[in-house]
């Protein structure tokens, strides 16, 4: 029992600390469009809110794919690879949302870049 509360604790730092990067990202892209203060709040806590979950997704990615390796026996463009994976992953239920395959691909992609940078 000890090592799925320490699995889940894992996940969520994880996504806690996805969440704060993207808040920081979503912050920066919205700064220059000149929103007013609620709606630049809701902009920059929505992508928080994506960088939770992708950091979730990730976390159970990761642990799925490399369960029995230490972060030390990682590589980063390991890493970066499984990030991209649980950027794809997080984008999928989105994707039914979009009326053109082009901005499908578009969400999928940028999603899976900035997970990947994660």
């Amino acid at each position: 029992m000890k090592k799925w509360l320490k699995r889940i604790r894992g996940a969520v730092g994880m996504g806690l600390t996805w969440a704060v990067a993207w808040l920081g990202l979503g912050a920066l892209l919205m700064l220059p469009l000149g929103f007013p203060a609620v709606e630049f709040l809701i902009g920059a806590l929505g992508f928080g809110a994506l960088g939770l979950m992708g950091g979730t997704v990730f976390s159970v990615v990761l642990q799925i794919t490399e369960g029995r390796r230490t972060f030390n026996e990682l590589s980063l463009p390991r890493f970066a690879v499984w990030g991209a994976v649980g950027g794809f992953l997080m984008s999928l239920p989105v994707i039914t949302t979009f009326s053109s395959l082009t901005l499908a691909l578009l969400n999928v992609g940028i999603t899976s870049i900035l997970a990947a940078g994660c």
